[in-house]
């Protein structure tokens, strides 16, 4: 068979197999047993039933049934039958003609598991010259209208004994070959190639061509979630999504709404089970086929303290290429607010819309990049009737546009608009899915609060199995559910892959840069904080009596000590409090970015420039407020004692705020943040050394060597010399780290530094592991 026959040839779809309180769905490839033994693949327990009494298989013109030479028959229609085709529904009595147990198997209509460019190819293109040149510019040879593609994005080229080669022309998106990221790679006919939106496979001399805009169908196959201790999240999960429908996922609490979500979309994939996107792995295929779907979560992803229109053009920055204009970036938002009616409120900060409106925002965000399938959590949470229907009706008038949407939501309201209903119940399973209009029928009740009730009423009733053996789950899952083949049911998701980046690193951190300062710059409450901050903390300091500042004569420096105490003390806190919070509040942007590109080093790069920059001025400001006038001694220890200062304070500052950086990449939410920071502060006080003498205290010496206030006070008492000044007590070594030598000094500095990096390299860490795909 050629490679082309494999690939458009179809296997027979899915059999389900009904029996007494069983069902069971069998996919395609494999041999069945049927019998009485309890090890069988269908079990059917009755006396006149052989211990191996069938096989259910498929052969080269679809599923049939085969008696294995049973002691008491099959039968259909009361005549015995020893093999049977199976067409449509057909029921085998085990046993006896009239009585004998039932065994009802149905195959549902064959359905075309082609992908979209062997089904129904947008063009198909003669391969004649040695090299055809992809990309968006209109010089191309294949000119593709996306804005995430590259002017000039890859090359088809002729390579020797007549095979041809894809080369990536370092488009930023990426080019893939079956789902993997490729700089070049030899085709085959089995092959699918994917730039963009786009998806190609080279036959012969032909090159198909298919552009996803949106008329796709997903597949949910057997979904399994566990959690490393075993618990069952998601339950075999399956379900078919037609093109452009709208989806609706309700359940009580608990029932694995958003862990539903998590699993097909890719970002949080089953352990067991696969997703099929126009029938490709969704897992295997993630790093490209990740363009195509938006993600819109319960928490706002965008700035609420800018603009909509510039909210929208700093993402519009962040997720296409760098060689795309900003004319070309800024149609593309214009279209999408027109197209949400946003116009009106493009000028308006996010945080002064509506609920509804908002959220209309965050979908427009989605929509920048034309997703074929569009995910909501929990869209019209917190929202008045009004504005729930309002929002239902947009996402119904947004599927039927051109693509797929599932919206998952407590609000049980406006059904109706949905085109399926998807329902879970408490343990993660599937009670009904089909028409909203035929949900309440199927479950019996007046009320979807009335099915909800039943379900806290009646925790031992099986109502998955119950849909199971029902007919419409033969009618609106089984019948769709044949897009996978054998043995994908438990695959694995393999997707590890980091997500490829929209643009350099360097454009990267410009926009997150520049966004940065436009969100401080809006808030002018935050911007009056930090200018008061160091002021306040500066005159505190001010306030710590020395009458000689940090020199003259020894009987007269009692309160030097102090006075270096709380000039570190008050730089840690500076430091820590400016960053405590920054990376926490932006979780839920931050997540759906990075599912979209966002490299999480130039991330952290972003806030360490922008924080490091304000942190440094106020350290600065708090060195000369608190010390300026004060008496010095003639030298510091390298060079004058006011600079050695403001250096030590500003890296010190700046250290402070790598591990408030820390905290607040390792936290899950912002209320977490305060009690570690006043914890961190104190722990500060006590491993810096001016309150307890730390040498020669074994374990206490060592841990801080952890603490940044440690080698800051360190710093600031060998500018000082503090060691001469204040003598350690009788029988109490001095602490080297205080010794008035350029050496000391920069040693101090030199961990100090250190400490901050390994901080910094913490705080990646955990922002790294929050990419899509990892468990």
């Amino acid at each position: 068979m050629t490679a082309e026959g494999s690939v458009s040839s179809m296997a027979p779809p899915a059999l389900v197999v009904r029996t007494k309180g069983t069902v069971r769905t069998l996919r395609p490839g494999g041999s069945y047993q049927v019998g009485r033994d309890p090890a069988a693949d269908i079990q059917v327990d009755d006396a006149r039933v052989s211990w191996r009494h069938a096989i259910l298989r498929t052969d080269e013109n679809g599923w049939i049934f085969e008696d294995q030479g049973s002691t008491n028959g099959t039968f259909v229609g009361g005549r015995r039958v020893r093999r049977a085709g199976i067409e449509g529904e057909i029921v085998f009595l085990l046993g006896n003609a009239e009585t004998g147990a039932p065994l009802a198997c149905s195959v549902p209509p064959m359905m075309d598991q082609r992908t979209g460019v062997d089904r129904d190819p947008t063009s198909i293109i003669k391969v004649k010259a040695p090299t055809l040149r992809i990309g968006r510019a209109p010089d191309n040879d294949i000119v593709l209208t996306d804005l995430i593609v590259s002017r000039y994005h890859a090359e088809l080229r002729k390579a020797g004994g007549g095979q041809h080669e894809i080369v990536d022309l370092g488009g930023h998106n990426g080019t893939f070959v079956n789902g993997l990221r490729v700089t070049s790679a030899v085709l085959k006919e089995s092959d699918l190639v994917g730039i963009g939106r786009a998806t190609f496979r080279l036959v012969g001399d032909e090159l198909r061509e298919f552009v996803d805009v949106g008329d796709v169908s997903l597949i949910a196959q057997d979904l399994t979630v566990r959690t490393p201790k075993g618990k069952v999240l998601l339950d075999h999960v399956s379900f078919p999504i037609p093109e452009r429908c709208l989806v609706g996922v309700i359940g009580p609490s608990g029932a694995g709404k958003s862990t539903l979500l998590g699993a097909v979309t890719g970002t949080r994939p089953a352990t067991e089970g696969n997703v099929q996107y126009d029938h490709r792995d969704l897992y295997t295929h993630y790093p490209e086929l990740r363009h195509r779907i938006g993600l819109v979560p319960q928490a706002d992803i965008l700035h609420t303290q800018l603009a909509t229109r510039r909210a929208l053009r700093y993402a519009a920055e962040l997720r296409f290429p760098g060689d795309t204009s900003a004319a070309e970036r800024n149609r593309r938002v214009d279209e999408v607010l027109e197209e949400l009616s946003l116009s009106a409120h493009a000028e308006t900060r996010i945080d002064r819309l509506s609920g509804g409106q908002r959220k209309r925002v965050s979908v427009a965000l989605e929509l920048l990049t034309k997703p074929s399938l569009l995910f909501l959590d929990e869209p019209t949470s917190g929202l008045d009737p009004g504005l729930d229907k309002s929002v239902m009706e947009m996402m119904r008038d947004l599927a039927h546009d051109g693509r797929t949407i599932v919206v998952v939501t407590h609000s049980v309201a406006n059904l109706d608009t949905c085109d399926r209903l998807l329902v879970l119940v408490p343990g993660g399973r599937v009670a009904f899915y089909g028409p909203p209009s035929e949900g309440l029928t199927f479950f019996g009740k007046q009320s979807w609060a009335e099915v909800f009730q039943a379900f806290d009423n009646e925790p031992g009733r099986d109502w998955a199995a119950e849909f199971q053996v029902s007919p419409m789950y033969a009618q609106f899952v089984v019948s769709g559910l044949d897009g996978g083949s054998a043995g994908q049911a438990r695959q694995q998701p393999s997707h590890t892959e980091r997500p490829p980046r929209q643009q350099g690193r360097l454009s990267q951190l410009g926009t997150l840069c520049r966004r940065y300062l436009a969100v401080i710059a809006s808030e002018r409450s935050y911007l009056a904080v930090l200018g008061i901050l160091p002021i306040v903390v500066g005159a505190l300091i001010r306030a710590v009596p020395a009458a000689h500042g940090v020199a003259g004569p020894l009987h007269q420096n009692a309160d030097a000590s102090s006075l270096l105490l709380t000039l570190v003390i008050g730089a840690v806190f500076v430091g820590a409090a400016n960053a405590v919070r920054e990376l926490v509040k932006e979780r839920a942007i931050y997540e759906r970015e990075r599912a979209a590109g966002l490299s999480a080093g130039i991330y952290l790069l972003s806030k360490i420039l922008i924080l490091g920059l304000i942190t440094g001025i106020q350290s600065a400001l708090l060195v000369v407020i608190g010390m300026g006038g004060r008496e010095m001694p003639a030298h510091g220890a390298v060079t004058s004692p006011i600079l050695e200062l403001i250096i030590a304070m500003a890296l010190l500052s700046m250290v402070s705020m790598a591990m408030g950086l820390l905290i607040s990449a390792a936290v899950s939410t912002s209320e977490k943040t305060m009690p570690l920071l006043v914890l961190t502060a104190l722990v500060q006080v006590i491993l810096c050394g001016a309150l307890v003498a730390l040498p020669g205290k074994l374990v206490l010496e060592q841990l801080a060597w952890l603490a940044p206030s440690r080698w800051g006070m360190s710093a600031t008492a060998a500018t000082v010399d503090l060691n001469n000044l204040q003598p350690p007590l009788r029988g109490t070594p001095p602490d080297s780290l205080w010794n008035h030598t350029e050496k000391a000094w920069l040693k101090d500095m030199g961990v100090l530094l250190g400490l901050g990096l390994v901080f910094l390299s913490i705080a990646w860490w955990f922002l790294e592991r929050l990419r899509p795909g990892r468990r």
